[in-house]
């Protein structure tokens, strides 16, 4: 029975869609509710799913193509696959050749087409498709593939790494298994939908997928992918015919020598992992985890392919230290002191994708923008103390350290709600000025692979603890690859903490869409002169920073900075934190 695939209604103002992408072909197999195709309006990007289970046997609008809503774009047969597929029909005319070994041949040809289409499909088992990583995303850059085709991986396991314009993330395996097959390349772009590779059940063989292939035309494939096929091919004539027929049987007996080719065709598959190095190779993700554990990998042994050291090695390794109650703080010092040369010293690399979006979004906001920087200097002796005080039962109390980033956060989403010139946008088609009446602040984070600045959403809202808990939270998704989109998108306002890596204040660039930007300095004890009540005007030692505020002028007049500065200072100055504290 055939079924309609119409354009389905998108919203109540969308009348007509373009079709962009069949993620299917003719002839292909599709499950009920599975991608069929991409379709783009005016207002969304997004997929249509198959009504029902069955083989595609028509596509009536091609890419690129626009139609209106209800319009058929393919049909469906439910009737099942096996009638519409060539190779039931291709083995008939193999008995028939049998009394003409020369014809045989060309009748083999033909047979290479459906052959062809095999590959489309690759091996059988759990395909892992590139998913949907926010509104905007349409397409992701495989940056590293952490398995190999032949390993074994896990449920939700990290199976590959993907780049896209907004994020940096990992991809977990759908299932169990072995990885079969490798569809997509290290530094190839997929689209959302895209099938990037299949697992297969556990302890699957990669050669498996190849043997299936010719299990239906058995006599075709061979010749196909082969070069040395069409010699046997003659040989094949001259004997008599019913030999024509026990190849089938006869196969199994060169499968002993198959083990030995077995290897090529895996190697050959996964492409990008080639150049592993005998198991020198060690990927950014097991180098980072072994820095944060302190783990010396020239002492770690690989359990991975050709002895490459894998997560688990390094978790491993680390709980044997913590076990062996060896500190590593008397290693680190060493470290510290001693500057190791860098790898990429003397080379020309590629610009990593997130460098390069970076740096776009960064020449964006200065040619955008009128920008220039004020700086306050702020004693934050009393914020230090009742850090000093409260930090131990805040730990216990909260389950995240105490920083003295979020009494800043705190200090700046208070004067935002009195200075709404800074916490605004400027909206370049209409000329318009929107003030906006929440907090959404970015709290940069320097990550390996470049600084990115997650959002906390309605920081206005929350109190120290909340800030504490939210910033610990996005920080650790960026560092391990785990943010989203949506994590990343939304800021009002952004706060660069640039004195965590000992700067005084930096003269920092205000992002896109945003008319400020404030950073925090490195915080140092200084001999300042001090009012005392007592004393009168004296010296003392007190903890001291410099924060700066960058900010559009086109908006945001010096004296306005200038405002909002002396307010950021004030609060923090009063240290009237006790009440958030618990003291």
């Amino acid at each position: 029975m055939a079924v309609s695939v119409t354009l389905p209604a998108l919203g109540e103002s969308v009348t007509e869609g373009t079709v962009t992408r069949w993620l299917k072909a003719e002839g292909e197999r599709v499950e009920a509710d599975e991608p069929l195709l991409e379709v783009s309006t005016d207002k969304v990007d997004t997929e249509i799913p198959a009504p029902s289970a069955g083989v595609l046997t028509s596509i009536k609008v091609a890419e690129d193509e626009t139609v209106e809503v209800g319009a058929e774009l393919a049909v469906i047969d439910d009737g099942g696959a096996a009638p519409a597929e060539a190779p039931a029909p291709a083995a008939e005319p193999a008995p028939a050749a049998q009394p003409e070994p020369a014809p045989a041949p060309a009748a083999e040809a033909p047979a290479p087409a459906p052959a062809a289409a095999a590959p489309a499909g690759g091996a059988e088992g759990t395909d892992v498709v590139l998913p949907a990583l926010g509104e905007s995303v349409t397409e992701g850059t495989v940056t590293r593939w952490l398995k190999e085709v032949g390993e074994s991986v896990e449920a939700d396991e990290p199976l590959l790494e993907v780049s896209t314009d907004k994020v940096d993330t990992e991809i977990p395996a759908p299932a169990a298994g072995t990885l079969l097959e490798i569809l997509v390349g290290e530094d190839e772009t997929a689209e959302v939908g895209a099938k990037l590779a299949v697992i297969g059940a556990a302890g699957a063989a990669p050669a498996a997928a190849p043997a299936e292939a010719p299990a239906a035309p058995a006599p075709a494939p061979e010749p196909v992918q082969e070069a040395p096929a069409p010699a046997p091919a003659p040989q094949a004539p001259s004997a008599p015919a019913p030999q024509a027929v026990t190849p089938e049987p006869v196969a199994p007996e060169p499968a002993p020598a198959a083990p030995a080719p077995a290897p090529a065709p895996a190697a050959t598959i996964p492409a990008p992992a080639a150049p592993e190095a005998e198991g020198a190779y060690v990927t950014p993700l097991v180098r980072k985890l072994a820095a944060e554990n302190n783990v010396d990998l020239s002492t770690v042994k690989g359990t991975g392919v050709g002895g490459r050291i894998r997560k688990q090695d390094v978790v491993a390794a680390a709980e044997a230290a913590k076990a062996a109650a060896q500190a590593p703080a008397p290693a680190a010092a060493p470290k510290a002191a001693a500057q190791e040369v860098s790898p990429l010293r003397g080379q020309t690399v590629k610009m990593p994708r997130m460098r390069k979006v970076i740096g776009d979004n960064m020449m964006k906001a200065l040619h955008s923008q009128a920008q220039l920087t004020s700086v306050v200097e702020v004693d934050v002796t009393k914020v230090m103390r009742l850090r000093a005080r409260a930090k131990e039962a805040f730990a216990q109390r909260e389950g995240v350290k105490l920083s003295p980033m979020p009494f800043f956060v705190k200090a700046a989403v208070q004067a935002l709600k009195a200075h709404p010139a800074i916490n605004a946008r400027i909206n370049e088609d209409d000329n318009t000025i929107t003030y906006f009446d929440v907090e959404n602040v970015g709290i940069a984070v320097d990550a390996e692979k470049g600084l990115m600045t997650p959002v906390i959403k309605n920081a206005g809202d929350l109190n120290i603890a909340g800030l504490s808990k939210k910033t610990a939270e996005l920080a650790g998704k960026v560092r391990s690859n785990k943010i989203t989109p949506d994590e990343v998108s939304g800021a009002t306002f952004t706060i660069s903490n640039t004195g965590s890596r000992g700067a005084l204040f930096d003269t920092i660039i205000v992002p896109p869409n945003q008319v400020a930007i404030l950073g925090i300095g490195a915080t140092v004890k200084r001999p300042v002169v001090i009012d005392h009540p007592e004393l009168g005007e004296t010296i003392a030692v007190r903890d001291m920073t410099y924060v700066a505020l960058s900010y559009d002028h086109r908006l945001v007049d010096g004296a306005d900075a200038a405002r909002y500065l002396t307010a950021v200072k004030e609060i923090l100055e009063a240290g009237e934190f006790e009440v958030d504290l618990g003291l």
